[in-house]
């Protein structure tokens, strides 16, 4: 699928209060929505020409797609009423360019009755998938960072997502506070009992103005830092422990230099693509 379509980047913003999903308030310690969603995503802009933008954005980088899926990814993109999502849904499907939706979300803003709109979609045809932030799998740092929801909240989602036979992927950081090498490394056993079929794999970059920001500037000593080196012989011990069926997407992130905290020392300006070719050495 991924040599075949791009995504097109459409990021869709949803402010309609649903108090009885959201378990949590104030959002998470580490998170700033403006660092990872592009500039041509702006929630005063029509669905469509989100869309226009960011195929017009991406046509370099793929000279060769013909179709693309929009991405709902900032914020938490099933977190209205059913019938508002399946407005929102059927607008970007609407566009002639566009084959399939990819959903960001977070697992306690999924129910049944929105995972059968998901799956109605995709059983009309289309390509749906559907992005968890889990983040970790312990209740400890979920709690620490602000999350909202434990553990079994987000294995709860992932499970009822299989059920439907839906695509899916898991988003986890390594680097949080409170989580030991070790810890981090046995996730590995957690995340193979979860019917997954694919995860997303982020080293914790320090936000400018997160809380997790004031966080790491007094409690520095409850972190551990990756350097480049350590992230790499860290992945290449983490990804052979993985069930051979679950696809990595990625393995590291990169957050614009301008986001950056001057407080954590980055590992400069290195490209994924870099990063992956690095990778890939150092496992062989």
């Amino acid at each position: 699928m991924r040599g075949a379509y791009a995504e097109g980047g459409c990021g869709c913003w949803l402010y309609v209060p649903q108090p009885r999903r959201q378990q949590g308030t104030g959002g998470c310690s580490f998170c700033l929505n403006n660092a990872f969603h592009p500039n041509y995503c702006t929630p005063d802009k029509p669905i469509h020409r989100q869309i226009d933008e960011g195929i017009e954005f991406h046509r370099v980088r793929y000279r060769h797609a013909q179709r693309y899926i929009a991405y709902f990814q900032p914020y938490s993109n099933t977190y209205a009423p059913v019938e508002r999502l399946r407005e929102l849904y059927a607008e970007a499907l609407s566009h002639p360019l566009i084959e399939g939706l990819v959903i960001g979300t977070r697992p306690d803003c999924i129910d049944e009755e929105k995972l059968d709109l998901l799956k109605g979609i995709e059983e009309e045809g289309k390509i749906v998938i559907v992005e968890y932030g889990i983040e970790s799998c312990y209740d400890k740092t979920l709690e620490r960072i602000g999350r909202g929801h434990d553990f079994e909240s987000a294995r709860r989602a992932v499970e009822a997502t299989a059920e439907r036979g839906l695509t899916q992927c898991a988003h986890f950081i390594f680097g949080l506070p409170g989580e030991s090498l070790r810890e981090m490394m046995d996730e590995a056993d957690i995340i193979n009992t979860l019917p997954l079929t694919s995860v997303k794999f982020h080293q914790l970059q320090i936000i400018k103005g997160t809380r997790m920001e004031e966080e790491y500037r007094t409690q520095r000593q409850d972190f551990h830092e990756f350097t480049l080196d350590g992230y790499l012989d860290f992945m290449a011990e983490f990804i052979p422990r993985l069930r051979n069926d679950i696809y990595i997407d990625r393995f590291a992130s990169e957050v614009p230099p301008r986001y950056l905290s001057p407080l954590q020392k980055g590992w400069g300006l290195i490209r994924y693509k870099e990063l992956l070719a690095m990778l890939r050495k150092r496992m062989k």
